[in-house]
C-alpha cells in the first residue's frame, strides 16, 4: 500500500515525504511538481537520495503524456531508469503506442493507460484494451477506481479482464458517479478489489489518490487508511 503523490499537491517534496512517512506508508507514485523529469542527472538523484533516506520506495511516476515525439518519449523512460522506476502510469495518443511497445522491452518499464473518466480519451475498458492488446504485457492499465465508477464501470471486473497487464492502481472512492469519498463512504466494492488482486496475484503499487482537500488532506487520508486495514482484515 503506498501514496499518490498528487494527494499531498498541496505540500513541497520535503512536507509530502514527512507526511507519508508519519502516515506509516513507504511506497510513492509520484506526480510531476514533487518529482520532475529534469534533464539535469544531479536533480534526479538528490530527489531519489531524500526518498531513500526517508524509506520510501519510489515505484511509479504519473500520469505521463505521449504524444509520439519518439526522442521525448525515449527521454522520458531514460529518466525513468535513473529513477529506478517499475511503471509510467501514462496518457499516450495512439500514434505513440507502437514506440512505446518496444521502449518497455528495451527499458525493462511497464506502461500504465490511466483511465481519466467520462470524455477521457481512455474512458473505458475497451478503450484500453484496444490500445494495448496487440502489443507485449508490459502495455497494461493503471486502474483507478474512481474514474471507472464515474464511468459507469466495474473496477473489480478491470482486474478481472486485464489481469497480468495491471500495472498499478489509483484507489479512490465515488458516490453515484459524482462526489469524491472517503474510502469505504462511496460505492467502490473495495474487499472485492482487493479480493480480485489476490486472485491475479497482483505485485504491483495501490496507490491511494484522495482528490479532496488539497490543502491538508492528512485526516482524511487516515481515515482512508484505516477503511482499507478494516476490509484488509476481513479479506484475509
Amino acid at each position: 500500500m503506498g501514496i499518490h503523490s498528487y494527494s499531498l499537491r498541496g505540500f513541497d517534496l520535503n512536507r509530502a515525504i514527512e507526511t507519508t512517512r508519519r502516515l506509516g506508508l513507504r511506497y510513492w507514485e509520484a506526480f510531476s511538481a514533487h518529482v520532475p523529469f529534469s534533464d539535469d542527472p544531479t536533480v534526479r538523484s538528490a530527489i531519489r537520495t531524500d526518498l531513500r533516506i526517508a524509506g520510501i520506495h519510489l515505484a511509479v511516476c504519473g500520469v505521463q503524456a505521449f504524444d509520439g515525439d519518439a526522442a521525448k518519449s525515449r527521454r522520458i523512460f531514460e529518466s525513468a531508469k535513473l529513477l529506478g522506476l517499475e511503471a509510467l502510469s501514462a496518457d499516450p495518443t495512439p500514434e505513440a503506442l507502437p514506440a512505446l511497445n518496444d521502449l518497455t522491452q528495451e527499458f525493462g518499464i511497464n506502461i500504465a493507460i490511466h483511465n481519466h473518466g467520462p470524455g477521457a480519451r481512455y474512458d473505458k475498458a475497451a478503450d484500453i484494451e484496444r490500445a494495448v492488446s496487440r502489443h507485449n504485457v508490459r502495455m497494461g492499465v493503471c486502474i483507478d477506481t474512481g474514474h471507472a465508477l464515474r464511468s459507469a464501470e466495474d473496477p473489480v471486473r478491470w482486474v478481472e479482464i486485464f489481469g497480468e497487464r495491471v500495472h498499478d492502481i489509483h484507489l479512490k472512492d465515488v458516490k453515484d458517479r459524482t462526489k469524491w469519498t472517503i474510502l469505504g463512504q462511496g460505492d467502490l466494492r473495495l474487499g472485492d478489489f482487493f479480493r480480485a488482486l489476490a486472485a491475479q496475484k497482483y505485485a504491483g503499487i495501490v496507490a491511494l489518490e484522495y482528490e479532496e482537500k488539497p490543502d491538508d488532506p492528512t485526516a482524511d487520508i487516515e481515515a482512508c487508511l484505516q477503511a482499507v486495514r478494516m476490509t484488509l482484515s476481513r479479506v484475509r
